[in-house]
């Protein structure tokens, strides 16, 4: 799955959030999200339900790897 940072909106909102931090709360916002796209969506980003449902479980601190830098 593609991550796409929120990274500098939280952190103009919230200046002492740690960018780890910020990261693990954009992730979660992400992955919540996917519970509520539908059919067609899922598609479009090259998603199965299946896919969408098990991205979502994950744990906000399970971050994608590339953000472990």
């Amino acid at each position: 799955m593609t991550f796409h940072s929120n990274t500098p909106a939280l952190r103009a909102a919230f200046p002492g959030l740690s960018l780890r931090f910020a990261d693990m709360l954009a992730v979660w916002h992400q992955r919540r999200a996917l519970r509520y796209l539908d059919d067609a969506a899922l598609r479009d980003i090259g998603l199965t339900r299946e896919a969408a449902l098990r991205e979502a479980e994950r744990a906000f601190w399970d971050l994608p790897r590339r953000l472990h830098c």
